[in-house]
C-alpha cells in the first residue's frame, strides 16, 4: 500500500507530460488556410515541402507551426500622388492579392506574416505615383481612369513578381482632384461640349443648304431640258391627245378635228 502513491505519482507526471506532448504535437489548420512548418533541430523553416493543409496534423511537439490565411484578400489604399503638372491628386484603390501557396515557406522565411506592410503597400503606393506622374489631371479626371488601373496593376505586378505573393487585380475606385481644378476641367469640357453642338448646327443647316440648292439646279437642269425638247408637232400631238380624252366626258357632244387654233379639235355642244 505504501508503494503504489510512490508508484502512482511518477506515473501521473508521465501521463501529464504525455498529455502536454500530444497537445503541443496537434495542429488544426482551418478553412482557407495553411501552415508553415519551423523544425527547431532541423534548419529551421520547411521551404522544400509544401506547406501543411487545412485539417488536423501532428507534428514534434518542438516544433512550430505558423498558419497563413491563403484565400484572396483586400488592400484598400488612400494615396495622395502628383500629376504630371505637380498638381496633388488623391486615388482611392483596391488590390486583390493572395501569398503564393507552394512559395508560403519561402514568403514566411524572406518577409513574414506582415508581408503586406513589407512589400505590398510599398508596390502599390509606388505604382500609383509613377502612373498618375505620366498624366494631366483633366485626363485623370475624363478618360484615363481605366487606363491607370492597368498600369497600376502591370507595374504593381512587376514589382511583386519575386516576393511569393500573387497579385490578382487592383481597382481604382475613385480619382480625388482639388475643388479648383474640378470646377475649371468642368468649364472647359462644358464649353467643348457647346462649341462641338454648335459645329454640329452648322454642318447640319449647311448640309440642308447644299440640298435645296442641289433640289433647285435638278428641276431647272429637267425644265430645261424639258423645253429644248418640246416643237410644235409635239405641242399639237398633246393638245390632240387632251382633247380626245376630254371628248369622252357625257357633257361633250360634237367633235371636230382640225377645228381649233393650230389645228386643234374643237369641241361644240357642251352642256
Amino acid at each position: 500500500m505504501e508503494k503504489l502513491p510512490k508508484i502512482g505519482i511518477p506515473l501521473i507526471i508521465i501521463l501529464v507530460i504525455g498529455l502536454i506532448a500530444l497537445v503541443k504535437s496537434a495542429v488544426t489548420v482551418d478553412s482557407g488556410e495553411a501552415g508553415v512548418l519551423y523544425k527547431v533541430f532541423d534548419n529551421g523553416v520547411v521551404i522544400d515541402e509544401p506547406p501543411l493543409g487545412e485539417g488536423f496534423h501532428l507534428i514534434a511537439p518542438w516544433n512550430k507551426v505558423i498558419i497563413y490565411e491563403v484565400r484572396q484578400q483586400e488592400l484598400f489604399e488612400k494615396m495622395k500622388v502628383l500629376s504630371s503638372n505637380g498638381l496633388e491628386i488623391q486615388i482611392d484603390a483596391s488590390a486583390w492579392y493572395e501569398p503564393v501557396y507552394n512559395d508560403l515557406g519561402n514568403l514566411h522565411q524572406s518577409l513574414g506574416e506582415d508581408y503586406l506592410q513589407r512589400v505590398i503597400q510599398p508596390a502599390i503606393r509606388s505604382a500609383a505615383r509613377s502612373v498618375v506622374g505620366r498624366y494631366t489631371p483633366e485626363q485623370l479626371y475624363s478618360s484615363k481612369r481605366d487606363a491607370i488601373q492597368d498600369e497600376i496593376y502591370s507595374e504593381t505586378k512587376l514589382i511583386l513578381a519575386k516576393q511569393f505573393v500573387q497579385l490578382n487585380e487592383v481597382l481604382v475606385r475613385d480619382v480625388t482632384l482639388p475643388n479648383t481644378i474640378k470646377e475649371a476641367i468642368e468649364r472647359k469640357l462644358r464649353q467643348e461640349q457647346e462649341s462641338l453642338e454648335y459645329e454640329f448646327r452648322l454642318v447640319t443647316a449647311a448640309k440642308e443648304a447644299e440640298k435645296v440648292i442641289i433640289e433647285a439646279q435638278g428641276k431647272a437642269d429637267a425644265n430645261r431640258i424639258l423645253s429644248a425638247s418640246l416643237t410644235d408637232k409635239i405641242l399639237q400631238d398633246k393638245g390632240i391627245d387632251a382633247t380626245l380624252k376630254l371628248s369622252e366626258s357625257p357633257n361633250s357632244k360634237v367633235v371636230i378635228v382640225g377645228g381649233g387654233d393650230g389645228g386643234l379639235p374643237l369641241i361644240l355642244g357642251n352642256n
